[in-house]
C-alpha cells in the first residue's frame, strides 16, 4: 500500500515537473509568435513604400510634371537662379574655376560665401578642433578623419579632413562643395562650409550626434544595437527613402549618390536619419531612362549586380543600395560576411534563398 503511495506520488511530480517544462517554453514560442508578424509587416511596408516611390519617379518622368517646390542652377556660371525645377548641372567649378578660399591663411575670417556655405581657414580649423587632436576624432575612413569642432560663433561641427590622394580626391572635394551648396533637404547632412587653404581639403558639416547607422547595426556594444527599436528602424527607412527620393525625382537631372550605404547614413540626436558623403556622386543623364556609362565605384555588397558588371548606372542603382540597407536593419547582418557558412556569405543571396 505504502509502495503504490509512493509510486503514485512520484507520478504526480514527474508529471508537475512535465508541465513545468512546458510552460516554460511556452513564452518563448508566444514571443515568437509576436515578434515574426511584426517583421514580416515591417518589411511588406518597407517595399510597398519603395514600389510607390518608383512609381511616383516613373509617372513624374512619363507626364513631364512635377509640382514641388524646386529651384534652378545656372550651369555656366556659379550663380544661384530661382526657378520652378531644379537644374543640377554642374558648373565648371568642379574641374577648376571660382571655388574661393585657395589662398595662404592669415587666421581672419574670410568674407567670401559660395552660396550661403562659408569659406574657413586652416587656421580657423584648427583652432576649432584643438589643433585636431585625437580625442575629438568621430570617424575615420580610407576619404580621412572626421573630427568634431566648435566653430568660432559656438556651432559644434564634424570637420572632415580629406586624404590627398591622387585627380579623385580634389574632385570628390569639389564635387561635394558644388553639389551640397545646391542641395538643401531635411533629409540630407548640410555643409556649413569649407576649407580650402593651400594644399588643405576640409569639409564642415552639420554634427550628427547619434554618430553612423553602421555603429548602431553592427556595433560589438549590445547597448548601441539595443538604442534601435522597431518603431526607429522603420523611420530611418522612410528618412532614407525620402532622401532618396530628393535626389532622384526633386533635380534635373537626378543625382546619384553612388555610395549610398549604412556609414554614410548618420543620426540626429533624435535618431532621424540624414544622408552624407557625396564624394562619389554622379549626375545623371537627361534622357527618358536616365541611363549613363561610367567608371565602377561604391562599396561591395551595395553595388547593383548591373552597374558592377556593366558601369551602366541609373536612379535604380541607388535603389538597390537602399534594398540591402533596408536588410541590414531587419536582419543585423552586413553585407558581406566571410566568417559564415557557404552561401550565407552575401546577405541579398541569403535572403533571396
Amino acid at each position: 500500500m505504502e509502495d503504490n503511495y509512493r509510486e503514485s506520488h512520484h507520478h504526480s511530480e514527474s508529471q508537475s515537473h512535465k508541465n513545468h517544462q512546458h510552460n516554460d517554453i511556452l513564452p518563448s514560442t508566444s514571443v515568437l509568435l509576436i515578434i515574426v508578424p511584426i517583421i514580416i509587416i515591417i518589411l511588406l511596408i518597407a517595399i510597398s513604400l519603395l514600389i510607390v516611390m518608383l512609381k511616383r519617379i516613373q509617372s513624374a518622368k512619363h507626364n513631364g510634371t512635377n509640382n514641388s517646390s524646386k529651384s534652378v542652377i545656372n550651369k555656366n556660371n556659379c550663380m544661384f537662379v530661382a526657378h520652378s525645377t531644379i537644374d543640377i548641372h554642374l558648373s565648371p567649378d568642379v574641374k577648376g574655376g571660382c571655388l574661393p578660399g585657395h589662398g595662404g591663411s592669415s587666421g581672419r575670417m574670410p568674407e567670401t560665401k559660395l552660396r550661403g556655405v562659408q569659406v574657413f581657414t586652416y587656421k580657423q580649423l584648427e583652432m576649432s578642433t584643438d589643433k585636431f587632436n585625437e580625442a575629438n576624432v568621430i570617424g575615420n575612413g580610407g576619404y580621412g578623419v572626421v573630427y568634431r569642432g566648435v566653430l568660432i560663433d559656438g556651432t559644434v561641427a564634424a570637420i572632415k579632413v580629406l586624404q590627398r590622394e591622387g585627380k579623385q580626391w580634389e574632385r570628390s572635394f569639389r564635387l561635394e562643395v558644388d553639389l551640397l551648396s545646391r542641395l538643401h533637404s531635411p533629409y540630407l547632412v548640410e555643409l556649413l562650409g569649407y576649407c580650402a587653404d593651400q594644399h588643405h581639403r576640409l569639409l564642415i558639416f552639420d554634427y550628427m550626434p547619434n554618430g553612423s547607422l553602421q555603429q548602431h547595426l553592427h556595433s560589438a556594444h549590445k547597448q548601441s544595437t539595443n538604442s534601435l527599436n522597431w518603431g526607429i528602424r522603420l523611420r530611418i527607412a522612410l528618412d532614407c527613402a525620402r532622401a532618396l527620393e530628393y535626389l532622384h525625382e526633386h533635380t534635373t537631372p537626378s543625382v546619384i549618390h553612388r555610395d549610398f550605404k549604412c556609414s554614410n547614413v548618420l543620426l540626429d540626436q533624435n535618431f532621424r536619419a540624414k544622408v552624407s558623403d557625396f564624394g562619389l556622386a554622379k549626375i545623371g543623364s537627361d534622357k527618358l531612362n536616365g541611363l549613363i556609362s561610367t567608371r565602377v565605384l561604391g562599396t561591395t555588397g551595395y553595388l547593383a549586380p548591373e552597374y558592377a558588371s556593366t558601369g551602366k548606372l541609373t536612379t535604380k542603382s541607388d535603389v538597390y543600395s537602399y534594398g540591402v540597407v533596408l536588410l541590414e536593419l531587419l536582419t543585423g547582418r552586413v553585407p558581406i560576411d566571410t566568417k559564415r557558412p557557404p552561401g550565407e556569405h552575401v546577405l541579398v543571396s541569403w535572403v533571396s534563398n
